[in-house]
């Protein structure tokens, strides 16, 4: 019996992961991606079945996490949207709030809205948090639908005044533009049943913004796979769940950060719980070829948050609470005007892609210089595939040393490598410390083809004693794919003081959000329900979120809010504690992948100089995979796999588990 044959792909911006799971059997591949991400996609896929001997039609499930809703609003190439608003708010979205993220740069720039005022439309219409008082004129509508017809626009968005609580005029506005337009129209009340007038449009408008792009991609994703023989494939969500192709081309804003939601998923189902490695925790942190993106995975539950921002624009639905740097593999090196060397946030990507990949690449980046250093070499093939151009390394790295005035190309490449390490603690210490997390208490789980090269190092600085490296590490988000469950999310402002709120109305409010999210999971009866509620201080303008009981206890929520509050801002208050938003999750659990690993040993390749931060020294070269189970390599070592590269410092050591996962501990210094 083959078993069921499942598959995951993952588009970075340089590289497609592709994880084909067949039975235990694990076989993995990467592209590069491609400006139609379907087609690389779909390449992937082909050369995954080809390692593995599988016809396509053969594939039973096929799982997908994608770039294209964060590529349009970080590129600002998404539809051209209009927004219909209540009268006298035509610039919410335009004003947002007072706070300056650079408070001292006099020539800081706000990033502009998604809409343009020439595109922002208004209806005389007027609701309460107690009710509709004001009801909205169909001929009025019209007449704004005619308008927007004589725009170019390409989707609308529909955001009315308190439509969180009352979304009845929403509703009838967004029921006559679908019916004089041809046009997809995102209504708030869907799309984020919260108050808060300006993030509330901001969300809907970015939902309508990619909405156009989703519908187009999945489109020729479904005919493309239809094709070949696949299934029509599930999304990841940035929630950290995956749902049905048809949800997100109607919901894509929910498809914002579905790749590194997919591999902090992956990062879980990995390694398993904290508590199995004696951590608090586990800091997840995917170096790719263009940024990084770190998180944390606590009890293990993936840390999530509801308070996100991708491009300048609030986007508020639930997603992992994921740090993004602009330092990946592919990052360049450059000297600024004041003659510092620095790293990113530019990239080569994969076309022409770093200098050592022989493509044409001409300016030097992180890749280039781990090749100067030693730790990818010229017998190293990337992907199984692309090879290594050590000297053309060497003489970009000799012109950036030029350039920064500094010795020569080893230089060059010790000062990038530092550079890029620092901003990815940076990264690191926000998840942790500013979070009132202490880092050595956890595990750091490493993945990306860049991620395990600079691990170790990072765990130096910060005093984490473990490294965990998956065996699929190189491309992890793709695996991840194959353990996410199904998730589906709704949330509904309800604001009123614990003293004196009453939990059986909170507890029916629940209940009709329950009703909610079942109906929309393809399992309602397997569905596994959570409650959520977000509390704040009296007088406080922002919450946290915290578990919510079944039945709705006032004491339990706010104990553990009083708990959640001291351990994010060190202390707690002795005022009354507000109950905002209710929400509830519903997840079709799926098993964590059986993955079998059986290796041969003799495992050692050969011997090289690479350079660490005490200076050269002769590292022995290993092939990861063929490194058994129980094997213990001590550093400097350096362990090769065709998507990512294990490098182990001196006093450093990996040992490898069961499963193939390699663990690195620090020993005594």
């Amino acid at each position: 019996m083959r078993g069921k044959t499942t598959v995951g792909v993952d588009v970075g911006g340089t590289f497609t992961d592709v994880v084909l799971l067949r039975g235990s059997d694990l076989v993995t591949a990467k592209v590069p991606s491609t400006g139609d991400q379907s087609v690389g996609v779909m390449d992937g896929i082909e050369k995954a079945c080809e390692r593995a001997a599988v016809d396509p039609g053969e594939i039973d499930d096929f799982a997908h996490a994608m770039t294209v809703s964060v590529n349009a609003l970080l590129e600002g190439n998404g539809a051209r949207t209009a927004l219909v608003t209540t009268e006298g708010f035509r610039d919410v979205l335009e004003i947002g709030r007072q706070n300056r993220p650079s408070l001292y740069d006099l020539d800081a720039e706000k990033p502009a809205p998604l809409v343009p005022r020439r595109r922002r439309f208004t209806v005389d219409e007027r609701a309460t948090t107690n009710g509709i008082e004001r009801a909205v004129d169909p001929d009025a509508v019209r007449e704004v639908a005619r308008r927007i017809d004589g725009t170019d626009a390409e989707a609308v968005a529909v955001c009315l005044l308190h439509a969180y609580a009352h979304p009845d005029n929403e509703a009838a506005v967004a029921d006559v533009l679908e019916t004089e337009l041809d046009l997809p129209v995102s209504t708030s009340h869907e799309v984020l049943a919260e108050f808060r007038e300006y993030e509330r449009t901001s969300t809907t408008v970015a939902d309508a913004y990619v909405t156009p792009a989703i519908d187009a991609y999945i489109g020729r994703l479904v005919d493309r796979a239809a094709s070949a023989g696949v299934p029509e494939p599930t999304v990841m969500q940035a929630n950290g769940g995956i749902t049905d192709a048809a949800t997100v081309r109607e919901q894509a804003v929910r498809t914002c950060l579905s790749g590194p939601a997919a591999g902090v998923v992956g990062a879980r189902a990995s390694v398993g719980s904290a508590a199995d490695r004696d951590h608090a925790g586990l800091v997840t942190f995917d170096m790719g070829g263009t940024s990084s993106d770190v998180s944390l995975v606590r009890d293990g539950e993936v840390e999530r948050t509801t308070d996100a921002v991708i491009g300048g624009h609030p986007i508020n639905t639930p997603m992992v609470d994921v740090t993004t740097v602009g330092a990946g593999g592919g990052s360049v090196g450059w000297v600024d005007a004041g003659g510092a060397l620095r790293v990113g946030p530019e990239s080569a990507g994969a076309d022409p892609g770093p200098v050592c990949y022989g493509q044409g690449g001409t300016e030097p980046t992180v890749t280039d210089a781990n090749v100067v250093l030693g730790f990818i070499g010229s017998s190293t093939s990337l992907g199984g595939e692309l090879s290594i151009d050590v000297g053309a390394a060497r003489d970009a790295l000799a012109d950036l040393a030029d350039d920064a005035d500094l010795e020569g190309p080893l230089d060059a490449a010790r000062g990038i490598y530092r550079v890029a390490n620092a901003t990815m603690t940076r990264a690191i210490r926000a998840v942790t410390l500013e979070r009132g997390h202490d880092p050595r208490n956890f595990g750091l789980v490493t993945f990306g083809g860049a991620g395990p090269m600079h691990a170790a190092a990072l765990a130096d600085r910060l005093d984490i004693s473990t490294v965990v490296v998956p065996r699929a590490c190189g491309v992890l988000s793709a695996f991840g794919l194959l353990a996410a469950d199904e998730k589906h999310d709704a949330v509904r402002t309800h604001r009123e003081s614990l003293s004196t709120v009453d939990a059986s109305d909170v507890d029916a409010a629940y209940e009709e959000l329950e009703t909610t999210v079942r109906e929309d999971c393809s399992d309602p009866e397997s569905a596994v329900l959570t409650r959520r509620a977000d509390l704040r201080y009296a007088g406080q303008s922002f919450e946290l979120t915290v578990a919510a009981d079944r039945p709705f206890d006032p004491e339990a929520v706010a104990r553990r809010f009083h708990e959640s509050h001291e351990t994010t801002y060190g202390y707690r208050m002795d005022e009354a504690v507000d109950l905002v938003n209710l929400r509830v999750e519903a997840a079709v659990e799926r098993a964590d992948p059986d993955v079998a690993y059986d290796a041969p040993g003799d495992a050692l390749v050969d011997e090289r100089e690479a350079h660490f931060a005490d200076g050269a020294t002769r590292t022995r070269i290993y092939d990861r995979e063929r490194l058994p189970p129980g094997e213990t390599v001590a550093g400097p070592a350096v362990l090769e796999q065709d998507e990512s590269t294990v490098v182990v410092p001196p006093n450093w050591e990996a040992t490898v588990d069961p499963d193939g996962t390699a663990v690195l501990t620090e020993g005594s210094k």
